[in-house]
């Protein structure tokens, strides 16, 4: 089923989706998602990778929809200096409550951080794509290849072609570490080690 994000009870039914361990493909601030809520009652890390047909071991990002959730999740001092440049596209890794790490970010979509808020709790997130395929931006196409494996699609309108994903960090000694160059540009006083 596919909704408009427009839709007064948009961000409401796509949170019932969630809470019912199900997925859901939604637009972000950088690309458009799979998205499932993080829960031990259910998988719904295991219904993505299905849908993506991608190797289980490989990590997911978390979307929180603040700072002060994040706090929930790890002991780690975040410089205020990085935490400010959220909500945007800038995913932290950090050392988590059960001696991992995980990858968070708080999107810049604010329709997002209510649907996170709606659900109590993190969710799941990963481009809508095939694994080893071109991340899709038209929402026909993520109908034709996924209606299937979702529970609905929420349509923000078709995303830019060139947007690109989240920039990764990780926090590295006083400052942080590049993983992955995206859409944000972090300032070159807070990395902790030069980079090319």
């Amino acid at each position: 089923m596919t909704i408009l994000k427009t839709d007064s009870d948009s961000a409401q039914k796509t949170a019932e989706a969630l809470c019912s361990g199900k997925i859901v493909i939604v637009p972000t601030d950088t690309v458009y998602g799979f998205s499932g809520l993080v829960c031990s009652r259910f998988d719904s890390k295991a219904l993505i990778f299905a849908a993506k047909g991608r190797a289980e071991n490989k990590p997911l990002i978390q979307l929180v929809s603040s700072v002060e959730m994040l706090a929930c999740y790890t002991n780690d001092v975040i410089p205020e200096e990085l935490t400010a440049l959220w909500p945007g596209p800038l995913t932290i890794i950090v050392n988590n409550l059960e001696g991992g790490t995980t990858a968070f970010r708080c999107p810049g979509e604010k329709w997002l951080r209510e649907v996170i808020e709606l659900s109590g709790g993190p969710l799941y997130s990963t481009s809508v794509n095939k694994s080893g395929e071109p991340v899709l931006h038209d929402v026909r196409t993520m109908e034709e290849v996924f209606a299937q494996d979702v529970a609905l699609i929420v349509d923000g309108g078709d995303a830019d072609p060139d947007a690109k994903p989240s920039t990764i960090v990780a926090l590295s000694g006083n400052g942080v570490k590049i993983i992955r160059q995206g859409a944000l540009s972090v300032p070159e006083h807070l990395l902790s080690e030069k980079q090319l």
